[in-house]
């Protein structure tokens, strides 16, 4: 039984399997998608600031 997943941009089931070339969106737009809100920087991956910093900041 192939697991379905739900497409990360317009929320559509999608099944992953070998089957699905855009797994886990469910086609190329979707894809490009978020590929172009990756590239606008509208995902952030949040830092760990190190624990030196935080005494900088306060000051």
């Amino acid at each position: 039984m192939a697991t379905i997943v739900d497409c990360p941009t317009c929320g559509k089931k999608v099944e992953w399997t070998e089957a699905s070339k855009y797994r886990p969106f469910c086609c190329e737009r979707c894809r490009q998608i978020d590929l172009g809100a990756w590239a606008e920087e509208k995902y952030v991956i949040p830092r760990a600031m190190p624990s030196g910093d935080e005494d900088e900041m306060q000051s």
